[in-house]
């Protein structure tokens, strides 16, 4: 009798411990992480941040099923310095792109003939080969990691390509200039061109002579066969269907909404016939003519909600919806150039989006962006948060979610704990530096921005604007704060450093 009920304790006990050890297992599994960046796309772009006029249902269900930022930042108000912000960790006063550098002195790196002719001239100026990135971290940690979209940080053949930044997998655009167009005559899949079935017409080519602007048939030729964002999505499905049961990292770069303006005709006609008729762009300002500029921008992004509703159901059909984090933001403000109109759509509400407002500014419609992060069981559905973030904080965030730790120095904190409804570390400041469109600085200190442009033209004054009381920021507070003023000349001595790349420096400063 005795023997028996040693045997039952016995056995109890280890079926505790098995069930206890099952716990650690499921508590320590390593969430995919799904990081989806769209480019020029403006805060208020999104049906859950007011827009009204473009119908995006599936990142309405993200922000239903998760939890939307309010209060976050871009890295830059441009492409490639707020990508190497968020895959670095280092803010713009510290990064090592700072700009959109395209590496000029290599040739005639404008000319997309030449660049098809040769592929030494595609392609940006490249992150060092010493770079630590989300990407190489995590895959030191047991991920497969993969990049699909626009890259824009290293030519291809250099250590600034994907491969060479952490990704096991890239497919997509190495180039940003090319990326000016969606029907390229090439992608690149690892290091390897992949020949599309699309004609040699280059971005910013016009109208043949003689075409009339009011005939549907005159933009024939800027929409060909293959369209790179559906080429795209079909290698992040394979992607995710290859690394079923193993923990993934996706950084899917899309392209969208970024000029110039293409969008599959059944979308463009959805819009057309919502909108109605309109007035024609006919390539006066760059990119490409387009027939229904307002349509085809809304087209654009209602494609790109499609596809993040199907990448959704695709989750679910693998069953590991439920251990992935989905992230959803954007690179900078929206575009406000050839043909997009980010006054009619209210793109950046309530902030300014036109220009001098939204891209390539350092002004809140330039850098507020939209951050929606879903994942079942932790981001509790429908919340909101204040939290103040910016690009900096995804490195810290993903190494600790993933349990991983940081090798790096980072001007980031870890968001993890808001979205788990905890208590946040805050930022004491955020900082920013840009020195394209006449040369930026941006502190952000709590509510008070302090802002100075044209520093190239030798500006030094600083405005100060309270953005709690005056978010599209019209006055200036400066004079009535100088306590404020003199710690954002100290934050500035202390997070600006001399960049390496002459074109990024600042004559004002003594560079």
């Amino acid at each position: 009798m005795f023997r028996g009920k040693f045997i039952q304790t016995l056995s109890a006990l280890f079926g505790v411990a098995f069930l206890l050890a099952g716990c650690r297992e499921q508590e320590t599994e390593k969430p995919n992480i799904i990081l989806i960046i769209a480019d020029d796309l403006g805060y208020a772009d999104t049906g859950p941040y007011g827009q009204t006029k473009t119908e995006t249902p599936n990142i309405d269900r993200l922000a239903t099923n998760g939890l939307r930022f309010t209060r976050h930042y871009a890295g830059s108000p441009v492409c490639a310095p707020s990508r190497c912000v968020l895959l670095t960790g280092m803010h713009t006063g510290h990064s090592q792109v700072r700009g959109n550098d395209e590496w000029a002195e290599r040739g005639n790196v404008w000319s997309y003939r030449a660049m098809i002719a040769d592929s030494t001239l595609e392609g940006q100026r490249p992150l060092a080969d010493t770079t630590v990135t989300i990407a190489s971290i995590l895959k030191k940690n047991g991920y497969v990691t993969g990049a699909v979209g626009k890259w824009g940080l290293g030519a291809p053949h250099t250590a600034g390509s994907p491969n060479s930044q952490g990704f096991d997998f890239f497919y997509g655009y190495n180039c940003q200039r090319i990326a000016h167009t969606y029907y390229p005559t090439h992608l690149w899949r690892n290091g390897q061109r992949v020949w599309l079935r699309n004609d040699t017409v280059a971005p910013h080519t016009g109208f043949d002579p003689g075409a009339d602007p009011m005939d549907p048939a005159s933009y024939d030729k800027f929409n060909l066969t293959d369209y790179a964002p559906d080429l795209m999505f079909r290698e992040i499905l394979s992607f995710i269907d290859s690394s079923a049961g193993k923990p993934f990292f996706l950084y899917w770069a899309t392209p969208i909404p970024h000029l110039a303006l293409q969008a599959p005709a059944e979308w463009v006609d959805r819009y057309h016939g919502k909108f109605g008729d309109e007035e024609s762009y006919t390539g006066s300002d760059g990119y490409f003519p387009v027939r229904y500029p307002h349509a085809t921008y809304a087209a654009m992004i209602s494609y790109l909600d499609d596809q993040i509703g199907m990448l959704v159901s695709r989750l679910k059909e693998l069953g590991v919806y439920e251990k992935t984090l989905i992230l959803f933001t954007s690179d900078n403000g929206p575009a406000w150039s050839a043909g997009t109109d980010p006054e009619w759509f209210a793109s950046a509400y309530p902030f300014r989006g036109a220009q001098g407002f939204g891209k390539g500014s350092l002004n809140e419609g330039g850098i507020r962006v939209p951050l929606i992060a879903a994942w079942p069981g932790v981001t509790e559905p429908g919340s909101v948060t204040q939290h103040i973030s910016a690009f900096q904080d995804f490195l810290p965030t993903l190494c600790e979610i993933a349990g991983a730790e940081m090798p790096v120095v980072t001007d980031g904190i870890s968001f993890l704990p808001v979205l788990r409804g905890g208590h946040q570390k805050q930022h004491e400041y955020l900082y920013w530096e840009f020195p394209e469109y006449g040369g930026q600085q941006a502190v952000l200190i709590g509510n008070y921005k302090a802002l100075r442009k044209e520093m190239h033209k030798g500006n030094e004054v600083f405005e100060l604007y309270d953005l709690e009381n005056d978010p599209v920021e019209t006055t200036d507070i400066s004079a009535e704060h100088p306590e404020i003023m003199e710690q954002v000349r100290e934050i500035i001595r202390k997070e600006h450093r001399v960049s390496h790349n002459p074109r990024w420096r600042y004559g004002q400063l003594g560079e």
